[in-house]
């Protein structure tokens, strides 16, 4: 038996430990911790023994068969392909973490040549092997037997682009553009962002327990995968024992880890930086692909193209909010992806994912800051779209379980977006105050604001306590203000800035918010009774901002209507009942001279990306990777990319 034999057989043993490499996370981090020594042992005589690429070599024979096995049923033939593809990813791992692209490339090119020969052809293991997994995700069927061999091709994809997490720095020219996106890989593609998000789609969880393992046989096969299961159980008990290794950290729920693992490959490598002579051609797939039902021709100009079940993917986007992964897809799909935008702006059961976009920010504060702003650009986003600000008015809905504050039975979508985007901005005024958070919100809620219609009195309350809130906030900083800038005076000091920038910054989010009632009254005041009555009730707050120059001309319409209705509550009388109060405001609407209000541009915010928004996303979704990728785990002190929590 040859050197790369015996390394190929020990490894195999070695497998044996982890069970379902797809499913048990903790024990193959005992796993990883329990072999690194053998692994870096490896890594240091690679290149006198080429045991790296005689694995390689083994396992690329066998994939040629993969799929006939898989539909012949091959139990065995899966198996040992799996482990070779289980040992290859560990040391892909290992090797990626202790050398730079440039050796990682040496080892596998390495090329065993005989004494006195000087041949300097070599191939490229590391092209090939990436090949077949691509390969192997598109074309091998999905069954019981395949499953778990699917998750780790995803897996071992995932790792080899894992350079990027040792770099402080987000990689632009890499080994991951040379393989990924030229060359042989390059026509896969579209057909690999296509099986990505079916997987994602399909959600399939793994086979039940026992469905992967085989039946032993009284024949020289049986009784040599006996003797390894022995030996491998031997092992197994020591480690659980604590013999090795330290004690892991729980693994996180994953119903489907085929569908958790796709979709982190997927959103890596929608985020990898464009080469210097191509656009990223996954982001160009992900950017193009349309509807099933779309029967029109692709342009010539766009290349990867494909099409996918829209519906299908809607609904498992609606289902599976709950991750951060899932809300940054979505955003990634409707910001780039004009077919997508227009069919989920045409549905008419919105609120199958608006619901649990709004349910995230609601519990903002057990929510990672990231996935709170996934979910508040994917509003901004919605509301761009005028169709989709009227119709979430018109979806009425009942009983809303997870809003605490007060007893929902009724309520329409829109009135709930209000109050969660205003809740929203509360809880970031007291606690993070994240400006770039309140600006979105602002956005959003003046997106919103000229289609504003049968608000809930709710609703309409929130609206003007929010802006209470705010006055408050803005006499405070004033005041602070005045006293700063006389203690400074009377010492001959320059003035600090620190309270003029508050100051600043608060007149613009009032602003902003008079500008939203203005924009609501002026386009839909008939159709808001309660927003005006809400508006009287408060009317004192209005007063001190009457003459002042920074909102003198947004408040000419808000205080005629304030007038214009307090003048028709006066000549009705005293002791007026909430529902007498409506009704005369509903009468009063017909009244009113609408040409005395001043018309002011439309309120219109829409979404555009930073520059540079690599520096954001990359090691947003390289952070989604090390805390929820199934049975990959990396040392957080080993990462550069961002500081991780050590276990």
């Amino acid at each position: 038996m040859t050197r790369s034999g015996i390394s190929y057989c020990h490894f195999l043993s070695l497998h044996q430990l982890a069970g379902c490499s797809t499913t048990i996370c903790t024990e193959l981090k005992l796993l990883e911790e329990a072999t690194i020594s053998v692994c870096r042992s490896l890594v240091e005589n690679n290149p006198r023994t080429g045991n790296l690429g005689a694995l390689i070599k083994v396992f690329l024979s066998r994939t040629k068969e993969l799929k006939l096995s898989a539909e012949c049923q091959n139990h065995i033939f899966i198996w040992q392909t799996h482990n070779a593809l289980f040992i290859i990813c560990c040391l892909l791992k290992v090797f990626i973490y202790e050398m730079s692209e440039e050796e990682l490339q040496l080892h596998f090119t390495y090329e065993e040549k005989s004494p006195g020969s000087y041949s300097s052809d070599s191939e490229d293991l590391l092209e090939e092997l990436l090949c077949c997994l691509m390969q192997l995700i598109t074309d091998i069927p999905l069954l019981d037997i395949t499953y778990e061999i699917s998750v780790e091709a995803v897996s071992t994809m995932v790792v080899f682009l894992s350079c990027q997490l040792f770099h402080k720095e987000v990689l632009r020219q890499s080994i991951s553009h040379k393989y990924l996106m030229r060359g042989r890989c390059l026509p896969y593609t579209s057909k690999l962002v296509k099986t990505l998000l079916y997987n994602f789609i399909r959600q399939e969880k793994p086979p039940p327990p026992g469905a992967h393992v085989f039946p032993q046989q009284s024949d020289a096969g049986g009784l040599l995968y006996g003797l390894a299961s022995g030996v491998a159980t031997g092992l197994w008990t020591v480690f659980t024992l604590g013999g090795v290794g330290s004690k892991a950290a729980a693994a996180p729920e994953v119903s489907s880890p085929l569908a958790n693992q796709s979709l982190l490959l997927l959103l890596i490598l929608a985020n990898l930086t464009d080469a210097a002579d191509a656009p990223n051609p996954y982001r160009q797939a992900i950017m193009s692909f349309k509807n099933t039902q779309d029967s029109s021709p692709f342009p010539s100009s766009i290349p990867h193209a494909f099409q996918i079940n829209f519906n299908s993917l809607y609904m498992a986007l609606c289902e599976q909010q709950t991750s951060d992964q899932a809300t940054l897809l979505l955003y990634t799909l409707l910001h780039q992806n004009s077919n997508i935008r227009t069919y989920m702006l045409a549905r008419t059961d919105m609120e199958n994912l608006v619901l649990p976009i709004l349910e995230i920010l609601y519990h903002v504060e057990e929510r990672n800051s990231h996935h709170v702003y996934m979910a508040l650009i994917v509003l901004l986003i919605l509301t761009e779209d005028d169709g989709f600000n009227r119709s979430i008015h018109e979806v009425m809905l009942k009983n809303i379980t997870w809003y605490s504050e007060r007893v929902l039975t009724e309520i329409s979508l829109g009135s709930l977006l209000i109050l969660v985007v205003i809740r929203t901005i509360q809880y970031n005024m007291t606690r993070t105050r994240d400006k770039y958070l309140h600006t979105n919100c602002l956005a959003a809620l003046a997106n919103m604001s000229a289609q504003f219609r049968s608000l809930h009195q709710y609703a309409a309350q929130r609206i003007i306590s929010l802006f209470s809130l705010l006055s408050k906030k803005h006499n405070k900083v004033l005041e602070q203000a005045t006293q700063s800038l006389r203690g400074s005076l009377s010492s001959n000091d320059v003035p600090l800035p620190d309270y003029a920038q508050d100051l600043n910054v608060i007149e613009e989010v009032i602003r902003m918010m008079l500008e939203i009632i203005n924009s609501c009254l002026t386009n839909s005041l008939h159709h808001n009774p309660n927003l005006v009555y809400a508006l009287l009730y408060k009317r004192d707050l209005f007063e001190q901002f009457q003459t002042h120059p920074s909102f003198q001309d947004i408040m000419q319409n808000i205080d005629l209507v304030i007038t214009f209705f307090s003048s028709r509550l006066l000549q009705a009388g005293a002791e007026l009942s909430v529902e007498r109060v409506l009704e005369i405001i509903k009468q009063g609407v017909v009244a009113l001279p609408k040409d005395r209000l001043k018309k002011f541009p439309e309120l219109k915010f829409k979404y555009v990306e930073e520059e540079q928004p690599e520096e954001f996303f990359i090691p947003y979704v390289w952070s989604l990777v090390c805390n929820s990728a199934v049975g990959l785990h990396w040392n957080p002190q080993d990462i550069q990319l961002f500081t991780m929590d050590s276990d």
